[in-house]
């Protein structure tokens, strides 16, 4: 059975009392802070080694955000508990999809390559 709207907008308005979400915020900030400086120079040396890469391929710098975005996807991938034929496969997939939204595929898999040192999958 269908929740009553004015419950629902009831609930939501408790959830989010701005209070309330401060306060949860305050506590949790020194570790979600301590996490960001962990991973951030991970992350800035990663898109520095991308954009390298772009350069030399002479990929245009109007797509650079997408190239990036694969990037930070192939980064999060590799911070996961997965190596090896698994990780080229998860790579292979993320390829697969940016091709399909219009990148150049040899360049996904230089920067898969060369910035990851995630090689093809076997066939």
């Amino acid at each position: 059975m269908a929740t009553d709207p004015n419950r629902r907008i009831s609930n939501w308005d408790a959830g989010f009392d701005t209070e309330r979400v401060k306060s949860k915020l305050d506590v949790k900030r020194p570790d979600m802070l301590a996490r960001v400086t962990a991973v951030f120079p991970s992350i800035y040396a990663m898109e520095t080694e991308v954009k390298q890469v772009l350069d030399g391929e002479g990929v245009y710098t109007i797509l650079y955000p997408a190239y990036l975005n694969f990037g930070r996807e192939m980064w999060k991938k590799s911070q996961q508990n997965i190596s090896g034929e698994t990780l080229a496969i998860e790579a292979a997939t993320l390829v697969a999809k940016w091709v399909a939204r219009g990148l150049d595929q040899t360049v996904l898999e230089k920067i898969r390559t060369d910035v990851f040192n995630v090689a093809a999958p076997t066939p």
